[in-house]
């Protein structure tokens, strides 16, 4: 592990990546702003079938994306999610998920990252893609 990623790993715990990911179980494993890695277990995110929920493989995309973005804006600026879009395409059924966020476009204004997110075995379960915009923190200067 480099010296930046667990610095940017620390970064996230003492942030904190909100309360939603904590009651998803979403752990953080590798994180930069180009690449980010979490997983978060199955049981406890499914839908009545008893299927990984796909409204929970987009949390984990969010999470990991906003962050990055968040990460990459830097010190007194804030990025907010104004689009994202996901394709799901397997239902993972136990174990984990692993989301592997990779930036496509880290701009001044605008950050762009994929999320392919993999079950156990390593089957691609869905991906996402979210848009951040980078602006001005309320209340610095």
């Amino acid at each position: 592990m480099t010296n930046q990623t667990q610095d940017s790993l620390a970064w996230v715990q003492e942030r904190g990546a909100g309360a939603l990911a904590e009651k998803m179980g979403i752990e953080f494993l590798e994180f930069t702003a180009r690449r980010a890695v979490a997983r978060m277990p199955v049981e406890g995110n499914t839908q009545p079938a008893m299927l990984m929920h796909g409204g929970a493989y987009v949390v984990l995309g969010e999470s990991l994306g906003s962050m990055a973005a968040n990460l990459h804006a830097g010190q007194g600026k804030l990025a907010v999610g104004i689009e994202i879009n996901a394709t799901h395409t397997g239902s993972a059924t136990s174990g984990h998920v692993t989301g592997v966020c990779t930036a496509i476009h880290l701009g001044r204004t605008l950050t762009t990252h994929e999320i392919v997110v993999t079950d156990d075995r390593g089957r691609r379960c869905s991906t996402i893609r979210i848009t951040n915009l980078i602006k001005d923190l309320p209340g610095a200067s």
